[in-house]
């Protein structure tokens, strides 16, 4: 028999909810509203957009949970669903789970609710909700369920208010009508019957100062920004599309530029080359893209030019599922270059961590002269979250570069470091050539073994030798049963990892985000004293697993847990494993 499932801690108070409808209905516009609500009623939140298997129009759904801390992972079950039409809302049967009990809304004119979320004990309330927003003087349905989702959340409705009021961009007449709407759904919300769980008491930060809302995509980018980044070339791919979006502005504010390239092929060479010239590049792509990039990438590795492709992965292979998640492109993305090719692979753990790991990849990129994959995917990057402002100042990257007229310059240097002085082109008397082939330190093309050995060993060397620091992983608790992640699924396992101390069962978890290089001593020493090691990932194949395999000597019989999209990893699911997991090796006695 399964173990039951652990409760959250204490601690953890949050409130679940979903808002869906078809194409056009607004539950994106009133998703958003609602969680920059709860950000200024001092809540922490996350906001999770699905949609069916196109990629725009048709139905979608924005599910929401608020709570008194950071959360970046959904529960287990939503407290509300909310819809504002049933179109094709049975799509979403596994995706929105309802606890028994919880509350199934939808408009009266609307048929019949979708059956599979009534075998689940939802309990159904039918309200006149386009009739509502009519009778408001012409105002979207919507703000009606704005309203009414936000007080059966326990939002003020200061704060719907405020929020609504602040996105505003239309006619005052068209404001009136929404507010009206919004002030008749939130009496439908206090006219319900029944008891609802009490409100989620929010917590204003000292001195004014604001919590941010941003996707993943957005915080990648501000990231970016923060590191140096310059220049952008890209062509625009679901789900990093939003990244490019946002970009665009802000780098010209800051005087730099984006350029939208004719494909994934030209983009990439776009940054080497402008990199090249000393500006900090970048571009931004899903697995399909980065698969046509290899090559490039390939000669920033070789021509030791630094560069930062942002890979938000999807499901795959080929097309696949665009507006899904999974983290299928790992084993691309550490081993998909020909020949001996090492470069810098990051994966940040959360939407905050998107800002973080993103500054770092190009400060990385810059110092080291070599290419970094950000390893980002569709549930960080276009899901939504209430995050507290990151309180270190922007450090911009440093890039060695060679002075004017330097003495017998070799842009190949084979030095200590394995890092050789780069000149810009145009610098006076230190003019070199910079392409794929094989090389002397001067540059000069070269089939001799002895040039080939030597840049192999300096490509690598210069990797290995650096010193990361405490960035590389997440490591959380002493146990000697541990936890191995990386990317979104971190957030799940983190809560998954409580809940289950919390019943009992300690366990150590290590979120890597330094994926290559991967340095098999500090993978050994995170996992010092810990005899069994269980590998949580989202994809079909075990991909984190094999590849950690591949280069450490992992304690015990190591195992995975992994699974692909669409469907994420649920902290409640994850900590049942984990109970059962860490029960069946203390049973058994396993030696280490």
């Amino acid at each position: 028999m399964p173990s039951p499932a652990p409760t959250p801690p204490g601690s953890a108070r949050s409130f679940s909810l979903a808002i869906a409808g078809s194409g056009g209905a607004g539950v994106m516009t009133a998703g958003t509203l609602l969680l920059d609500a709860a950000a200024r009623a001092g809540l922490y939140g996350l906001m999770v957009r699905t949609s069916g298997p196109q990629i725009r129009g048709g139905e979608a759904a924005a599910l929401l949970r608020l709570a008194t801390r950071p959360v970046a992972t959904l529960d287990d079950r939503f407290d509300v669903l909310l819809a504002i039409d049933w179109q094709n809302l049975n799509r979403f049967g596994d995706e929105i789970p309802i606890a028994e009990g919880s509350l199934l809304i939808g408009d009266s004119d609307a048929g019949e609710a979708p059956d599979v979320f009534l075998r689940q004990g939802a309990r159904l309330h039918a309200l006149p909700l386009k009739k509502t927003a009519k009778a408001a003087g012409g105002g979207w349905v919507n703000m009606v369920a704005l309203g009414l989702a936000g007080t059966l959340a326990g939002l003020p409705a200061a704060a719907l208010e405020e929020a609504l009021r602040a996105s505003w961009k239309r006619s005052a007449e068209a404001l009136a009508s929404n507010l009206a709407a919004l002030q008749q759904g939130i009496a439908l919300a206090n006219g319900l019957p029944g008891e609802r769980p009490a409100p989620l008491e929010g917590t204003a930060l000292p001195g004014g100062r604001a919590r941010w809302l941003l996707s993943g995509n957005e915080a990648a980018g501000c990231g970016a920004l923060r590191g140096g980044v310059r220049f952008v070339a890209a062509y625009p791919i679901t789900p990093a599309t939003e990244l490019l979006e946002w970009m665009a502005p802000a780098l010209t504010r800051l005087g730099g530029s984006l350029l939208q390239a004719e494909d994934e092929l030209a983009s990439v060479n776009m940054i080497i080359g402008a990199s090249y010239g000393g500006v900090p590049s970048l571009t931004a792509t899903a697995g399909p893209g980065l698969a046509l990039m290899t090559e490039g990438i390939g000669l920033a590795v070789a021509a030791e030019v630094p560069i930062v492709v942002v890979d938000v992965m999807r499901g795959g292979p080929s097309t696949g599922i665009p507006a899904k998640s999974e983290q299928s492109d790992l084993s691309f993305a550490v081993d998909g270059l020909h020949g001996d090719a090492p470069r810098l692979v990051l994966a940040p753990n959360g939407i905050g961590d998107c800002l973080a790991t993103s500054e770092w990849a190009v400060q990385l990129a810059e110092a080291l002269q070599s290419p970094a994959l950000l390893l980002s995917d569709q549930f960080m990057g276009q899901s939504r979250a209430v995050i507290d402002q990151p309180t270190q100042a922007p450090v911009p990257a440093q890039r060695l570069v060679a002075a004017a007229h330097t003495e017998g310059y070799q842009r190949y240097a084979d030095t200590p470091s394995g890092v050789s002085p780069m000149a810009i082109p145009g610098t006076p008397g230190i003019t070199y050539t910079a392409d794929g082939l094989e090389h002397t330190e001067r540059g000069i093309p070269s089939s001799q073994a002895r040039d080939h050995v030597k840049q192999l060993d300096k490509r690598l060397r210069k990797l290995m030798q650096h010193d990361y620091g405490a960035r590389w992983a997440d490591i959380e608790g002493d146990a000697d049963l541990a936890i191995v992640t990386f990317g979104s699924t971190t957030a799940a396992v983190r809560e998954a990892v409580e809940r289950a101390a919390a019943a009992g069962t300690p366990l150590r978890m290590v979120s890597i985000r330094l994926l290559a290089p991967l340095k098999p001593e500090i993978v050994a020493q995170a996992l010092a004293g810990v005899r069994q090691v269980l590998v949580v990932e989202q994809n079909h194949g075990g991909q984190l697993l094999r590849y950690l395999r591949s280069r450490c000597d992992l304690p015990g019989r190591p195992a995975g847990l992994h699974r692909p999209g669409p469907l994420p990893l649920r902290p409640g699911d994850l900590a049942r494993a984990f109970i059962d997991w860490a029960a069946a090796h203390a049973a058994t006695g396993v030696p280490a």
